[in-house]
């Protein structure tokens, strides 16, 4: 083989190679942590966007995660963890996506992007029956101990300084899940607990002798938290959505487990 036949193979070859990749790396598998697999990190105490029935998780994130996995042509993988460690999983290329009714705010906009929001929320205050804890700036004007899911907004919010609306760091006592945080509520060790509305009735429907506070604390949209250097597959789940709501699927889901 001649000098020049060898040089053509080796372009021919190089070649190849180089469109099998571009193939790999711009297919569906090739956006995701795994191989044709959408896996998502959510924390399934948080109904109803995520809870257990018998060993499944479902709920509306559950089940828009699942719509939007169809439409990308993937196998949806639910992970359970730790609301404050979803974050940092996605950051470290450990999940795809993290739906867990998970709120857009500049702060975690550093750290990942977010899809388009999917759904609306406000931030309600769970108190005993009875309560001298009547409104929102009864709260935030007096000594109460307020319980938090840890990491999410209603830590976030009530952790700040009470020029900013919060209560200070002094006065929240974190816990993992939001029924822990009822459950201190309940046994006296705090005075309130802040936490998503439509988990807050849920909660209150389980557990007599809970109240929530009228005025709302605040409002908030929940979008999906995608890695910050996957732009294809943030893309690809816009697009995803945008189809689901036009079709009316989002809707669907949203009052399936919230009715109007």
């Amino acid at each position: 083989m001649n000098s020049i036949a060898k040089k053509v193979i080796a372009i021919a070859l190089t070649a190849t190679m180089a469109l099998g990749f571009a193939a790999c790396s711009s297919s569906k598998g090739g956006m995701t942590v795994e191989e044709g697999k959408l896996v998502v990190a959510t924390n399934a105490f948080f109904p109803p966007y995520e809870y257990y029935e018998g060993e499944d998780i479902v709920g509306i994130d559950a089940e828009i995660a699942q719509a939007v996995a169809d439409k990308l042509g993937l196998e949806l993988v639910i992970e359970d963890v730790s609301f404050d460690s979803i974050l940092a999983g996605i950051q470290a290329g450990k999940y795809d996506i993290g739906c867990a009714g998970m709120t857009v705010t500049e702060d975690r906009l550093k750290s990942v992007n977010f899809t388009t929001t999917y759904a609306t929320g406000i931030q309600s205050v769970i108190v005993l029956e009875g309560s001298e804890i009547t409104d929102v700036d009864t709260l935030l004007a007096g000594d109460y101990i307020v319980g938090v899911q840890s990491g999410t907004t209603g830590d976030i919010y009530m952790s700040d300084t009470p020029e900013n609306g919060g209560v200070g760091e002094d006065r929240v006592d974190r816990y993992a899940r939001g029924n822990d945080a009822v459950v201190a509520l309940l046994s006296g060790k705090v005075d309130a607990v802040v936490i998503d509305n439509e988990p807050a009735k849920s909660f209150v429907e389980a557990n007599e002798g809970l109240a929530i506070l009228d005025t709302a604390y605040a409002e908030e949209e929940y979008a999906m938290a995608i890695n910050k250097e996957n732009q294809e597959l943030l893309d690809a789940v816009n697009q995803a959505l945008a189809e689901l709501e036009a079709d009316g699927t989002l809707d669907a889901i949203i009052t399936k487990y919230i009715p109007a």
